[in-house]
């Protein structure tokens, strides 16, 4: 028997493809697909039918001058205006750019949106950077979750001194009272993602774009395991990557390969615990 809650994908992109994204990025981004050309398009109603019904979801779109994306708040406040009973709306902005304050006000304040996307690497900042004490201070004087690229990436020109899931203990003890999700469970260290999130009550991962690595995803969700961190891994798919059903036949077929072998098991009722997990109510934004 699975658990009778609905799958909340946490980590869904909103965006217009191929204007919200530089000629170069696009260019790169075929060493997602073994350098096929990739198709980034967004559309709910493709979403939906690849997703168990009444799937909630968090949608964010993304700015990042550095990598070449940069995606208008105001779509994603759009976006979600349309399926309200299933999408949250998250903003995003670019430290590195001027008037970044202006447009975090704007997309929480006027725009709606209920949590903030940042994509450090692929922006060119670190996360404890003291710069940012103003949007960490901001959500969680507001509630607002923060969610935070970590990771891996195709795109040269992101430095991965930026990415490593390490760089957000500072924040995690100075603002204790934002929950922080670190996207993609810091693939691939994610080991040093596992180790943050046992030790801080507010900092989360989840599990986006990983079920196409199998093997990996099996050592990692092992090591979660044996740290006791279940609770804190929320499911996600990094949809138009992948989709929700296959993201869930890829967690659920994770123990079929270790047939034949002595290897230990997964606990499949905590994967299906992860994937019904109420993160809305975990992060606050449950209403």
């Amino acid at each position: 028997m699975f658990p009778s809650g609905v799958p909340i994908d946490v980590h869904s992109h909103c965006w217009r493809f191929p204007e919200d994204f530089s000629a170069d990025f696009i260019r790169q981004a075929q060493r997602a697909r073994g350098g096929q050309p990739v198709d980034l398009r967004v559309r709910f109603d493709d979403y939906a039918a690849s997703a168990p019904p009444d799937t909630r979801t968090i949608v964010f779109g993304g700015k990042a001058r550095l990598s070449g994306v940069w995606v208008d708040d105001r779509h994603v406040a759009d976006y979600v205006a349309a399926r309200p009973d299933r999408l949250i709306g998250f903003l995003s902005v670019d430290p590195t750019q001027d008037g970044w304050e202006r447009e975090l006000r704007v997309g929480h304040e006027e725009l709606g949106l209920r949590g903030i996307k940042l994509l450090p690497m692929y922006a060119g900042f670190s996360m404890d950077d003291a710069r940012l004490d103003p949007l960490w201070k901001y959500a969680e004087q507001r509630g607002l979750p923060v969610l935070l690229h970590t990771g891996t990436t195709f795109i040269a020109q992101a430095p991965l001194a930026f990415t490593l899931p390490r760089l957000i203990e500072p924040v995690a003890l100075k603002f204790p009272g934002v929950k922080i999700i670190l996207a993609h469970l810091g693939h691939p260290y994610e080991a040093e993602c596992l180790v943050t999130i046992r030790k801080h009550d507010n900092v989360f991962a989840d599990v986006s774009a990983l079920h196409y690595r199998p093997w990996q995803l099996y050592n990692s969700l092992m090591l979660a395991q044996e740290y006791g961190v279940w609770p804190k891994l929320l499911f996600g798919t990094d949809y138009p990557f992948t989709t929700v059903n296959a993201s869930i036949a890829g967690l659920r077929s994770l123990n079929d390969m270790l047939e034949g072998t002595k290897l230990p098991r997964l606990d499949s009722q905590q994967i299906e615990a992860m994937i019904h997990r109420d993160s809305l109510k975990l992060l606050g934004l449950e209403r």
